[in-house]
């Protein structure tokens, strides 16, 4: 049998990672909210709920960001 070894954890560019993500999500909150113009009720409706739990995300990867800042200025790298 072969065991795969799993891969070292590797925080040191985990901020990066969210940051990218932050934008990326505002990204498409803005895109959603052009396409808002032309959509039906029933459309505008489901794109204000989805853009509602970007927000959401965009909350929780800031305090993931803070988080991992801080471990990292705190010695983990």
């Amino acid at each position: 049998m072969s065991y795969q070894k799993p891969n070292p954890d590797n925080r040191s560019d985990n901020v990066e990672k969210l940051q990218d993500m932050v934008q990326n999500t505002l990204e498409n909150i803005d895109k959603a909210e052009e396409t808002l113009v032309n959509a039906s009720s029933d459309e505008k409706e489901m794109i204000q709920q989805k853009n509602k739990r970007r927000e959401a995300a965009v909350q929780s990867f800031r305090e993931e960001i803070q988080d991992e800042a801080s471990d990292r200025e705190n010695g983990y790298q």
